[in-house]
């Protein structure tokens, strides 16, 4: 009986203790978030920096926004930063990524993204904001015709290729025209396109949703997700190739290029911004 009340004391001290500490917990006022770095950024205007900075973006965005920043798969950032986007809004993004996108968050260090920031400020200073061009009426035609089977906007159209509802902030014109003209130059995550062979040989055409050792999950060519284990496959084939066809001068003319290019930089979506 003693040991029994022995361990029941200690237990009500742990309760008490801990109900104690927790309520002094509550009783705290609440910590203040934590500063953004760019807020006071040193880097600023600082030439060795702006040149570290350089080096930074060359390395780790320049593969999506162009080694001068002016977008390729990504947006123009130059345009961006002339606009009236906060160096602190800009940390966040790139800290954060772009839920949604093809752009991922950053774990590099707060100085290297200050840097980088420092670089982009310096490029904004003359940038000129890429207008939109062509007749867009005609580009919203030509787009409902010849590519609203495959592509979304706004809820609305095929699911076999990207959504295009935000394309007009994730790409610059002249990749817009590059990804129209040769769709195979690169393809994005989740479109890849594959052919699988059954044991019976059928195939089955579309493009790679999902995939691990042991399975493979497909859109085909008519929206139909179909899921397989490899081991009922005769084969998988990874094709090098865009499911979108190229559309040539012969196929899209340059007037009408212009007109669609025109009506895809329209479509922003929502700010994606981090704020």
């Amino acid at each position: 009986m003693t040991r029994t009340r022995s361990i029941l004391s200690l237990a009500l001290v742990v309760l008490v203790a801990g109900g104690s500490s927790l309520l002094a917990e509550r009783g705290q006022p609440p910590k203040a978030p934590a500063a953004n770095p760019a807020a006071n950024n040193p880097h600023l205007g600082k030439a060795e920096s702006i040149r570290s900075g350089m080096a930074l973006f060359r390395i780790h965005c320049a593969d999506c926004h162009g080694m001068d920043a002016t977008g390729y798969r990504g947006p123009d950032l130059t345009a961006l930063m002339s606009g009236d986007v906060t160096d602190e809004r800009l940390f966040q993004t790139i800290r954060k990524g772009v839920p949604g996108t093809e752009m991922p968050p950053s774990d590099d260090p707060d100085d290297d993204l200050l840097l980088m920031i420092a670089y982009l400020r310096k490029l904004s200073t003359a940038a000129p904001s890429e207008r939109p061009t062509g007749n867009m009426d005609n580009g919203g035609r030509v787009f409902a015709s010849q590519c609203a089977s495959c592509h979304r906007v706004a809820g609305r159209g095929g699911r076999l290729g990207p959504d295009l509802t935000r394309i007009g902030v994730a790409r610059s014109r002249a990749a817009l025209i590059r990804e129209i003209r040769t769709p195979s130059e690169w393809v994005p995550p989740g479109f890849e396109t594959v052919t699988l062979v059954t044991k019976d040989g059928q195939r089955i055409r579309g493009v790679k949703k999902n995939e691990d050792v042991y399975s493979i999950q497909v859109m085909d060519t008519r929206e139909r997700i179909q899921g397989y284990a490899k081991s009922s496959l005769q084969d998988v084939i990874y094709e090098t190739g865009s499911l979108m066809p190229a559309f040539a001068p012969g196929r899209l003319s340059d007037s009408d290029l212009n007109d669609v290019v025109g009506y895809l930089t329209t479509l922003r979506g929502t700010d994606l911004l981090v704020r």
